[in-house]
């Protein structure tokens, strides 16, 4: 008997860092009109499930994620409008469409802190944690999320504002409750007006710890992670709780929570597919591969195992399934690409590149594709600081020349974490700017667009472009939906270096997806007779119930 599945439990979503999409009317910046052209390739694709990056109006010290006004687009990126046609040619398409929100803070631009810098003690103060510092010190000793202390003084004032990301993101204080109030108000206008959901931003930051206390400094700047006193702390619950049942928990919305550092075992409260607060929170335990704890300085990386990759994800599947979602990524704005980051060198080709699809997108969850990994977009190391946009990237620099690196040793760690790597233009033909644009783009194209884009892509049958389409195809077929929707997720070969494999089963159909990621090939014996569905390679050596698989390979079989 099929199960009554949400709409979203079978989707498949594409991210759009709108900035970076295309650009329609030539002054070199991506933009809603341009989202629109495309909806077509988004459709081809096979996804239905648009994820929007920040695009309402923002002075982009953090692109987009430091709002000004949250009732207007940006105008760079077009108008109300815009949006609405967005979300009515999506939908011919069926294509739902969710956006960015972001709740925990806003810029510093914004009218209610303006007029807290107008009268710190006024009515929006308790907007705000405004707080007297401690003699010439700041209020306590936490360190920004970039970098440096997390308070900065109000001019003309002795009070200080708290702030976990840059200085011109304020945190919101949402023990306020007309706060809380004007904030659902928001959210609500953007669901009457059409969209099918939201991506909560650093929503697990909104509480912060009772009286805001310092903590022994963990490193030599004498400053301590933010994260001690403002991480899931106690009463961030109901503030969530309260939140849903005001905004999305009134329709059949898609929601899902950025929740940095989490917990799976202890997740039921917030993505359980009965009552969670969310519908489901993003699969985030790869990005702490190469990182060191509890502060991630880009210059402290870690060597790290492939099979840590494989531990990851499977550990957290086993606890989700079958009562909690997920969703699954690779890729997205914020971390450099998968295929720098993930595969060693000689997995960096098609091969590599196909073989981390096929190892997530059948995993339990909703998967998310990030634009420009369906064609294996690489990492684009630009040539001087100045070049880079991204605040986090000039941050790390300075961190790297403080802790003694030189201008050149700290540039080549900027280059490899900056989240430029995934923010710089999507390739689509090439011509001149990839395509992307007739002006002049914000930044730099990758040289690579010459063989690297979607025009080419589309015309080659053995493209990675191609390959994603059939993963995303046989996804979501008639005859397999089901069970890799709602089918168990069961680990195998655990045992055997370089090897990521699970079966997908239910009680008609069972499913094995079996990647190997190393530069050598493994044997493995299956239990039952199989049929392949899908293959990265041109061929299998198998015999009976054993398959060989070369380096890098990836195939989908289905018990018989």
């Amino acid at each position: 008997m099929k199960q009554d599945l949400k709409w979203w439990q079978k989707s498949i979503a594409y991210q759009v860092y709108p900035k970076s999409f295309y650009d329609s009317n030539g002054d070199g910046i991506g933009d809603l009109r341009g989202i629109i052209q495309k909806l077509d390739y988004i459709q081809e694709l096979g996804t239905d499930l648009l994820y929007l990056n920040p695009i309402c109006k923002s002075p982009m010290k953090d692109n987009g994620y430091d709002v000004s006004d949250y009732y207007e687009i940006d105008p760079m990126f077009g108008t109300t409008e815009d949006m609405k046609e967005l979300i009515h040619e999506a939908d011919k398409r069926g294509i739902h469409v969710i956006m960015d929100m972001v709740l925990n803070h806003c810029s510093d631009q914004h009218e209610w802190f303006q007029q807290v810098l107008k009268d710190p003690e006024g009515e929006y103060a308790d907007y705000f944690f405004l707080r007297k510092g401690e003699g010439e010190n700041p209020p306590n000793n936490w360190r920004s999320i970039f970098g440096g202390s997390a308070w900065e003084k109000i001019p003309g004032s002795e009070y200080y504002y708290l702030h976990l990301f840059t200085k011109e993101q304020v945190d919101l204080n949402w023990d306020n409750p007309r706060l809380r109030e004007k904030m659902y108000r928001m959210m609500n206008y953007w669901l009457d007006l059409g969209v099918s959901g939201f991506r909560l931003d650093a929503i697990t930051y909104m509480k912060k710890k009772e009286g805001l206390p310092s903590f022994p400094a963990d490193g030599p700047d004498g400053l301590v992670s933010v994260k001690h006193g403002t991480l899931n702390q106690p009463g961030l619950e109901a503030f969530l709780k309260e939140m849903k049942e005001k905004t999305y928990g009134k329709g059949d919305y898609f929601v899902i929570g950025e929740m940095e550092d989490a917990d799976v075992h202890s997740m039921q409260n917030f993505i359980s597919l009965k009552n969670g607060y969310f519908s489901c929170i993003f699969e985030v335990s790869h990005l702490s591969l190469g990182r060191k704890a509890p502060n991630y300085f880009w210059f402290e990386e870690e060597e790290w195992d492939p099979d840590e990759l494989r531990d990851q994800l499977l550990n957290s599947q086993t606890v989700l399934c079958p009562d909690m979602w997920i969703a699954t990524f690779l890729e997205c704005h914020d971390i450099p690409r998968a295929a720098d980051r993930l595969l060693r060198e000689e997995g960096k080709n098609f091969y590599g590149f196909s073989m981390l699809g096929m190892m997530y997108i059948y995993l339990w969850g909703t998967p998310f594709i990030y634009q420009g990994q369906e064609l294996g977009m690489r990492n684009f190391a630009f040539p001087e600081l100045k070049d880079y946009d991204d605040c986090s990237t000039h941050n790390q620099y300075e961190l790297a020349r403080e802790y003694g690196f030189t201008k050149a040793e700290a540039l080549k760690i900027a280059q490899k974490g900056s989240r430029d790597n995934a923010r710089y233009p999507m390739p689509w033909n090439s011509g001149k700017n990839g395509g992307f644009t007739e002006g002049t783009p914000w930044l730099p194209v990758n040289p690579d667009h010459k063989e690297i884009n979607v025009e080419k892509e589309r015309e080659d049958k053995n493209s990675l472009l191609s390959f994603y389409k059939k993963m995303v195809a046989l996804k979501r077929s008639e005859e397999y939906s089901e069970v890799l929707a709602t089918g168990k997720i069961t680990p195998f070969q655990r045992e055997q270096k370089g090897i990521f494999a699970y079966t997908r089963s239910n009680d008609s159909q069972s499913l094995r997806v079996i990647c190997n990621n190393q530069n050598e090939s493994c044997r493995i014996e299956l239990p039952k007779a199989f049929r392949v569905l899908l293959n990265n390679h041109s061929c299998l050596e198998k015999k009976e119930k054993t398959i060989e698989l070369l380096p890098y390979q990836a195939v989908l079989l289905e018990d018989l």
